[in-house]
């Protein structure tokens, strides 16, 4: 492409504006050599060449895209709970994970918050979604958070109290995606018991006798509650207008079962067969960015990679580990010599499947949520973070 000067000193036309030059910026479906302007009212212009206004910023050919959306994330559990039994205050909590996804690149999160409890002592599973929900709606409401934070409700079927914390959650909310859970030991992310049992020992310290009686547990819990739960988290995601997504789809009948309650998301299936019968209808299929970066699921579940090669890998999530949200999006561009498919995943594939038509792109009008990274060796770096066009991170 011939590199000619077209954007010239005028081009920032108000002192809030922020111009990146000679970056490559990722597009949808192509990556160009050129120049962005953006700031809090949006992104005022993409072209190609370089930028003659004194203001610009050289970005010394470094990569500079949208900012990164995380559509489903257990990261803030972790600052919750910082420690077996330690139990951090809530708003220490979320400012320190809000922190950690900034400086990783992302700037949109739904935070996923699980509602429905068990009420044994060896389950660990106590209620605090409408707690932490609140906290983040009054700190995004004090301007307190650098990204944009949304929530996400993983609705538990398997649990005794799911209804009544349902209940505790309405329209000003603005829940945005409403995800269907049933850990029900045998069947979904733990049909491999051998392996339930081994995840249990390593991050609760259970013995066998106390697995089985928990297992025997949430069975019962499952047949009492079970189809009453399916039932009322259905209605309440109409309800409150939220995408409604499924989880760990094992089989081609759990496939067809997500298709017809109108799943738009399917996080995490753990068969390729699933995988594929929920690409052919249509759904979104969201992998772990872990499970691509490890070569496999840590589970013993279907393979990112194997998903990819079939074509069937929508989006990518960090799950528990943030920083591998940007690094698995360059690994898949950068095995595909294609940028621009390998940050889809993380940027339009994901504000499409949550309805954030606003965000995800590198286009004019859209938010200035934007990325400037590079790379060493194949491990991406973030050089700048801008949420609305204000630096974050």
């Amino acid at each position: 492409m011939n590199e000619t000067c077209l954007i010239g000193a005028s081009a920032a036309s108000t002192t809030d504006e922020t111009i990146l030059t000679n970056a490559q910026l990722v597009l949808p479906t192509e990556t160009l050599h050129g120049t962005i302007v953006f700031g809090s009212d949006g992104i005022s212009d993409v072209q190609p060449g370089l930028s003659r206004s004194p203001a610009a910023i050289d970005c010394e050919g470094d990569f500079v895209s949208p900012g990164l959306i995380e559509l489903h994330t257990d990261n803030l559990e972790r600052h919750m709970q910082p420690r077996p039994g330690v139990k951090w205050p809530s708003a220490h909590a979320i400012i320190a994970h809000d922190a950690e996804l900034a400086s990783v690149g992302i700037t949109t999160v739904f935070d996923a918050l699980r509602i429905g409890s068990i009420l044994s002592s060896q389950s660990k599973y106590g209620k605090y979604a409408r707690t932490m929900a609140s906290e983040i709606i009054s700190l995004r409401a004090a301007g307190a958070l650098r990204i944009s934070h949304m929530i996400h409700l993983r609705a538990e079927i398997c649990s005794e109290t799911l209804e009544e914390e349902l209940a505790e959650f309405g329209a000003d909310d603005r829940i945005g995606i409403l995800s269907l859970m049933d850990h029900t030991p045998g069947q979904r992310q733990f049909a491999d018991e051998a392996q339930h049992r081994f995840y249990l020992k390593g991050k609760y310290g259970m013995s066998d006798a106390v697995i089985d009686a928990h297992f025997e547990k949430l069975h019962a819990i499952r047949d009492k509650f079970g189809d009453r739960h399916w039932a009322c988290a259905l209605s309440k995601a109409r309800e409150l207008g939220a995408v409604l997504a499924s989880h760990d789809d094992t089989t081609v009948e759990h496939a067809a079962h997500s298709n017809d309650l109108g799943v738009q998301l399917a996080e995490f299936p753990t068969s390729k067969p699933a995988a594929l019968a929920l690409n052919d209808a249509g759904v979104a299929v969201m992998m772990g960015a872990p499970n691509l970066l490890r070569g496999g699921s840590h589970s013993g579940n279907v393979a990112a990679s194997e998903l990819e090669a079939e074509d069937c890998l929508d989006i990518l999530s960090s799950d528990y580990a943030p920083s591998s949200l940007l690094a698995a999006a360059v690994r898949l561009g950068v095995d595909a010599d294609d940028m621009a498919k390998g940050i889809a995943t993380v940027t339009s594939a994901p504000a499409k499947a949550a309805s954030l038509p606003d965000r995800g792109s590198l286009a004019q009008g859209l938010r200035a949520d934007i990325l400037r990274f590079t790379l060493h060796g194949d491990v991406p770096i973030s050089k700048g973070v801008w949420v609305k066009g204000v630096r974050a991170g």
